[in-house]
């Protein structure tokens, strides 16, 4: 079996982890309380609203922190949050999976401007390929969240906003750094009174990182080339508003493959090459039909590539989707959403090794039906929803969602939500014979408990505290060399953000603690440290800045020789003028190597250690 389509290789892409996200209530990295307290968010409810009435936790990765780095890819930027656990190899274009509050890497569900990512292959997305060249802000929302996005979202969302012009200009960015690693990008905006336009292009490559601690081999490490092309276009009016938008990434990566002696034992490792490519086609609209009735309608399709180089290994996905809700604000304070959401997948896979040949071809459709209720005044913010699945495989599933937030104090809100989610097994779940495919799965079903306090200590100091537990029924999950379901598995976990600032200078802390159980073992799950911390300081202005950042996990208490570890990253820019800004970034400048998984037949996946840059951006 081809390591690139094993369901658990794990790896991630080497960039600068500057970023932190900021939790609801937390303060802005500048001094400027009162602009993070506005920020505008929309995946918790489908419709932009404040980030500080959301009754869950959810994240931000903030512009600037995306424009810090070019060469930033998205697992490192995500890693960034305590509450993800990114396991990931030594470079770019290697398979990275994502554990949020400890959940499944496919019980993430990654959308970007409400598209999803997600394959149907693998049942999550290919995070090392999706590029962030055009993305504004990244919304990570913890919890379940099935009711409006159907399966898959049972540990959370992530969702990747892409931005839309505000004023017309252009930019040239370009970044270099360790390793032959570089990245440049092209970028044009247009925006007249309504009507906008945007255009993007970049390129990079890297030379990479060795993949695995494999001794005494001539592999060459974990190379990476890639380019992209996104356009937009659209018309934002208080009546209508409508988009067309396309994204297109594509390129090659190498991995590396086993070699086997007669007798099947390890006897070295070669390179291997794949080609990727993934596509976005996103048309939407609105109509404010009256000042209280709103229609919101999206077609979209993503495509997802790969190609083996060397043999006729490939898997094509193809996901179509089509949404169509109405929204009504039938008093001041209250507003019920109604929305129906088609979407067909199709998978078509081939691969071919000396034990086994997995080829199959299939598609799967499913309708989900969804109604959610708000009320809102200047203490409680409800949400509550229900949702009606319709699978084309496993049948009628319904899942709701009931939360709440209130301030009880100006400087004081409590929140607290609970929620139903469910995820279908995958094509390869199901159907990758040879791959321990078991088409008797059944889909994975989920409760889920919530509630979190945030508190303003001081006009400089925030705080907020969270408690969860997860439950989910039929955890699918790999044993004796096949797929199974695990009768029941539990998350219980909590969260704590600190965040400080005054004038120019920040402090942030997120820490992170979750129990991953087997209930019929009582053993923790693999690959979930119980553990997490991110800590960052600096000085940061319109004009310069500076910080250092600290990412930490505890060891895992499964029986893998994988441990602890804790990475020290540092950026610092400055604007020159408004139109030249310059830039570095060092990843992980303590060069602290550690395995991140393991590999097979006593090896494992390694970090990619330090990687320094500097780059320039003039703008016009």
């Amino acid at each position: 079996m081809s390591i690139a389509f094993q369901p658990t290789r794990l790896v991630g892409a080497i960039a600068i982890a500057m970023g932190f996200s900021s939790p609801a209530f937390a303060q802005d990295q500048s001094s400027d309380k009162t602009a993070t307290l506005d920020t505008i968010v929309v995946t918790a409810s489908k419709t932009p609203e404040s980030i500080k009435n959301v009754p869950a936790r959810i994240n931000i990765i903030e512009p600037k922190i995306l424009e810090q780095s070019p060469i930033a890819a998205l697992p490192q930027l995500l890693q960034t949050d305590a509450s993800i656990n990114m396991v990931q190899t030594g470079g770019y274009g290697q398979s990275a999976s994502i554990f949020t509050r400890g959940t499944n890497s496919t019980h993430t569900l990654v959308l970007r401007d409400g598209v999803r990512l997600n394959t149907g292959s693998l049942g999550a997305a290919s995070l090392p390929f999706i590029d962030t060249t055009d993305i504004k802000q990244i919304e990570v929302l913890k919890g379940p969240a099935s009711v409006l996005y159907g399966t898959d979202a049972i540990g959370g969302v992530v969702q990747l906003i892409s931005k839309t012009p505000e004023k017309t200009s252009a930019f040239v960015t370009g970044e270099i750094g360790e390793n032959n690693t570089y990245k440049s990008i092209l970028g044009a905006d247009l925006a007249e009174d309504g009507f906008y336009a945007q255009i993007r292009g970049q390129r990079l490559e890297s030379d990479g990182t060795q993949v695995t601690d494999f001794k005494n081999s001539n592999v060459k490490t974990g190379s990476y080339d890639q380019k992209g092309f996104s356009a937009k276009i659209g018309v934002e009016k208080e009546q209508y508003a409508a988009s067309l938008d396309y994204a297109q990434n594509k390129g090659n990566s190498m991995y590396v493959k086993d070699i086997f002696d007669e007798n099947f034992a390890l006897i070295g490792l070669k390179n291997v090459a794949q080609d990727f490519k993934n596509e976005i086609i996103n048309l939407k609209g609105r109509v404010n039909v009256t000042d209280t009735v709103s229609v919101n309608a999206r077609l979209s399709q993503f495509k997802d590539d790969l190609a083996q180089r060397n043999s006729s290994d490939f898997i094509n996905n193809k996901t179509q989707e089509a949404e169509l809700s109405t929204k009504w604000q039938f008093t001041p304070h209250q507003n019920i959403m109604v929305g129906v959401a088609h979407q067909k997948t199709e998978t078509d896979l081939l691969s071919i090794s000396d034990w086994s040949t997995v080829d199959y071809l299939k598609d799967v459709n499913s309708t989900g039906y969804f109604i959610q209720h708000q009320y809102k005044d200047e203490k409680l913010n409800t949400q509550a929803g229900l949702r009606v699945e319709d699978h084309k495989t496993f049948g009628t599933h319904t899942v709701g969602q009931l939360a709440a937030r209130y301030q009880i104090l100006p400087a004081t809100s409590v929140y607290s939500n609970i929620g139903t989610a469910f995820r279908a097994p995958s094509n390869n779940d199901l159907y990758a014979i040879g791959w321990g495919a078991n088409p008797d799965l059944k889909p994975e079903e989920s409760v889920s408990y919530e509630i979190g306090v945030d508190q303003n200590l001081t006009d400089n100091l925030t705080v907020g505290l969270s408690a969860y537990r997860n439950e989910v029924d039929n955890l699918i999950t790999w044993e004796n060399s096949h797929n199974i379901n695990k009768k029941e598995a539990t998350f219980t976990g909590g969260e704590l953000n600190l965040n400080w600032a005054q004038d120019d200078l920040l402090l942030n802390l997120g820490y992170a603690y979750v129990q991953p159980k087997d209930k019929e073992t009582d053993k923790d799950l693999a690959r979930r440290p119980r553990q997490s911390l991110t800590l960052t300081a600096g000085l940061q202005n319109e004009v310069y800045g500076i910080s250092t950042s600290l990412s930490a996990k505890s060891k895992p208490r499964d029986n893998s020789k994988v441990g602890g570890y804790a990475t020290v990253d540092v950026n610092a820019y400055w604007n020159i003028n408004p139109n030249i800004k310059v830039f570095t970034n060092i990843q992980n400048i303590g060069d602290v190597q550690y395995e991140t998984a393991a590999y097979g037949s006593g090896y494992y996946y390694i970090n990619g250690g330090r990687l320094a840059s500097a780059g320039v951006t003039f703008r016009y």
